[in-house]
């Protein structure tokens, strides 16, 4: 008896394609976003004057690969 107490079956129900969807598609452009800013953001693609936004994810570049010096 004391076992069907603390262990109550509890069915998992699944999550709707419609509601995790519109999340994974703004996760993936944020990941894009921050892919293009640490990865290409100086030189002839800048959105930004200066190298402000270089410098600001400067270690992060060499911490994933990218070359920028």
């Amino acid at each position: 008896m004391i076992d069907t107490a603390l262990n109550p079956a509890i069915e998992p129900t699944p999550i709707p394609l419609g509601e995790w969807l519109p999340w994974a598609v703004f996760g993936g452009l944020l990941a894009l976003l921050a892919l293009y800013f640490v990865g290409s953001e100086q030189g002839a693609t800048s959105l930004f004057q200066g190298m402000y936004v270089h410098e600001f994810v400067h270690d992060g570049r060499h911490l994933l690969g990218f070359p920028c010096h």
